[in-house]
């Protein structure tokens, strides 16, 4: 018989209770391989819209539609054991109502088996995200330079850059944790003002283009593996997969085309 204790998933209060503590580590995931590999070291994994740009080749996150959301956050939960798994609620899913928001993030919910679902926007989504964990669903938020407003914004653009703005994203950091979120991600916004965000909500934050004084940060797994082209500023390269794909690739080609490849190992008799 086993001793070994059984391993359980980070929950939503233990990622709450993260708040002014040890950071909190998180990657998006799209596919049940690479989630087992960063389940040993993140806290939460975020299948994030993300995966329209990354994986499908979209100009934008705009363009995600829901079922593409559940089919890789069931993926995700398939590769993972520990983190707690986090799904964006994609664009034109939640901003009408907060019963429309209720219907999608529960289908979300029970169609991934996902611990919560994160929603761009600030004190304009405080009332959904209310209705939302007052029915039991666990709510990540997410201001700063959100994605899914690319247009209205002019393009992926720093926020805050501005001093006159400041309280507006604070306010709407504010009004995202009275409202109930249990985490905050702050995306694309200078360094004092995301110092300032920490500082004036109780829940975490996750830096991404931020602070490293937030409670936590997250990047794109594949940023942050060189497999994309291009990177924002804030991205860190942890390693260089890109090239050493296409290594691979072209030597598998020309070893096909001189028939070194299938050898002798690689046959039946």
């Amino acid at each position: 018989m086993s001793t070994q204790a059984p391993i359980r998933r980070m929950t939503v209060p233990q990622i709450r209770a993260k708040k002014g503590g040890e950071p909190i580590i998180s990657l998006t995931s799209y596919h049940a391989h690479t989630a087992a590999i960063v389940d040993k070291y993140a806290d939460f994994i975020l299948v994030g819209d993300s995966l329209g740009m990354v994986m499908h080749g979209m100009e934008s996150t705009i363009g995600v539609p829901l079922d593409l959301m559940i089919m890789h956050g069931r993926a995700v939960v398939r590769g993972t054991k520990r983190a707690l798994i986090v799904v964006d609620m994609p664009f034109g899913t939640y901003e009408e109502s907060p019963n429309m928001a209720f219907r999608n993030a529960a289908r979300i919910m029970k169609e991934t088996a996902c611990g919560a679902v994160k929603l761009e926007g600030g004190a304009r989504m405080a009332e959904t995200i209310h209705f939302l964990v007052e029915r039991g669903i666990p709510v990540m938020a997410h201001i700063g330079l959100t994605p899914q407003s690319s247009h209205v914004m002019g393009g992926f653009k720093t926020q805050g850059r501005e001093e006159e703005t400041w309280a507006a994203h604070i306010a709407d950091a504010v009004a995202v944790a009275e409202a109930g979120a249990f985490a905050l991600v702050v995306e694309g916004v200078v360094e004092p003002l995301a110092d300032k965000i920490t500082a004036a909500v109780d829940i975490p934050t996750i830096g991404i283009g931020a602070s490293a004084n937030c409670d936590g940060q997250i990047l794109v797994l594949e940023d942050m593996l060189g497999l994309n082209p291009w990177v924002p500023k804030f991205v860190k390269k942890y390693g260089d997969l890109g090239p050493a794909i296409e290594r691979a690739v072209a030597d598998y080609a020309q070893e096909v085309k001189t028939r070194a490849f299938p050898g002798e190992d690689h046959v039946y008799r």
